[in-house]
Formats: C-alpha cells, sequence, structure tokens
C-alpha cells in the first residue's frame, strides 16, 4: 500500500534528498487519491517549443511553468476518486500534479534552505514530521493538520518574530501545492524531502513546527 509511494528510511539525515519512483502523473496522482485520500487535480504542464520547454498557459514570463493551476474553477475539479483521476490525466497525461489545500492537510512554504535548518532541528527534537514537499523554485513545504494556517500570524509572535519580516507562507483554503512528479519548466521536478510514509500518516499541528521554522525563516533572512 503506502511503501508504494515510497518507503523512505526514518533514519535519513536532514538535507539529503531520497531517490525518487519515475511513475507518471497519473500512476503518482491516483496513489495519492487511493493511498492518502488526498484529492488531487491536473494542473498545466510543458510544452516544447523550438527546444525549448515552455508552460501550457502561453505565457512566456511564467513564474512556474507547467506547475499551477489550469483553470479558474480548478478548486471545484479536485477529487480524491481513483476511478475519476484515472481520467482526468487521460485527457493530458504529463499534467501537473496539484494537492489542495485546507482540506486534508494545510502546508508551511519556506525558503529551502530555511527548511533543511529546521528539518535538523525538528529531527533533534525527534518529532515526527508530515510529509515535506522540495521544488525546483527553491521552497519546502511542510505538510501539516488542516486549520492550522490561520493559527500562524498569532503563533508566530507568539514565539517572538514579527509575521511580516519572515519569509513564511501558511498554505490553507484556496491555496494549493504542486506534488512529485511535477515538473517546473526546465528547473527539474518536485521532490519528496520527506515522503509520506505509514509512520507519518497521522499529519503534525502546526504549533509543533512553527517555532523551528520560524526561527529557521529569521536566521535565513
Amino acid at each position: 500500500m503506502e511503501e508504494t509511494i515510497a518507503a523512505a528510511e526514518d533514519s535519513q539525515i536532514a538535507g539529503q534528498i531520497p531517490q525518487q519512483r519515475g511513475d507518471s502523473p497519473q500512476e503518482t496522482a491516483v496513489r495519492y487519491a487511493e493511498e492518502r485520500h488526498w484529492d488531487v487535480v491536473p494542473g498545466t504542464w510543458l510544452e516544447t517549443v523550438r527546444g525549448v520547454p515552455r508552460c501550457s498557459c502561453g505565457e512566456a514570463s511564467c513564474s512556474a511553468p507547467g506547475a499551477h493551476p489550469a483553470r479558474p474553477d480548478w478548486a471545484t475539479q479536485a477529487t480524491g476518486s481513483a476511478t475519476v483521476v484515472r481520467r482526468l490525466w487521460q485527457k493530458q497525461p504529463t499534467a501537473a500534479v496539484l494537492l489542495p489545500t485546507g482540506r486534508t492537510f494545510d502546508a508551511l512554504s519556506v525558503p529551502e534552505t530555511a527548511g533543511f535548518l529546521a528539518l535538523a532541528r525538528l529531527e533533534r527534537m525527534s518529532l515526527t514530521l508530515g510529509p515535506v514537499a522540495l521544488s525546483p523554485d527553491r521552497r519546502m513545504r511542510f505538510f501539516v493538520l488542516p486549520g492550522g494556517s490561520a493559527k500562524v500570524p498569532e503563533l508566530v509572535r507568539n514565539s517572538g518574530w514579527v509575521p511580516a519580516s519572515l519569509d513564511l507562507v501558511a498554505l490553507g483554503e484556496g491555496a494549493y501545492v504542486a506534488a512529485p512528479p511535477t515538473r517546473f519548466g526546465g528547473r527539474g521536478a518536485v521532490q519528496w524531502a520527506r515522503r509520506p510514509t505509514p509512520a507519518n500518516r497521522w499529519l503534525p499541528d502546526v504549533e509543533e513546527l512553527i517555532s523551528a521554522l520560524a526561527y529557521a525563516c529569521g536566521r535565513d533572512r
């Protein structure tokens, strides 16, 4: 079951990215729906124009080529049905795999350097982490229990930081996370820094992570 998503050892060293599987977006999206009960939705995809990968949205200056929603009503199209997922990706097999936040999880987005610093600190504290995605835009996204994003500003202030001074973004209802194996233009693919496994099925509360993340973001300024 979930071992098919990945079998990351608990002893991974912070900063070390585990070997990623080479499954298709459709196969991976189906596993997310079946094994994690995550809603998924296809996003944009990459098209090669004169040898250069371009986003299907048509914007030459797209900031997330091949890795963002393809339509305004994307959230209403998200589904946890494996049957519907297969049908959606049949239309465009290379479409991005997007996971809406604010449903089965929220996410905390931080710069990559701050993310690795926080991972090391959290592991020294022996905290059980949820999945952590690492994307080519040099951001890490830590999965937490849904509803956590609304608590972030107050929790950051209680940790002694000014929320506006930190590059810490809470993703809740109406937002999304691009998941592996989604590709960002020619910059590479989204990876798991900490993969979904049976050990992290139960996500942490945002309160458990916010101090380490805020500290790491403060150091990264």
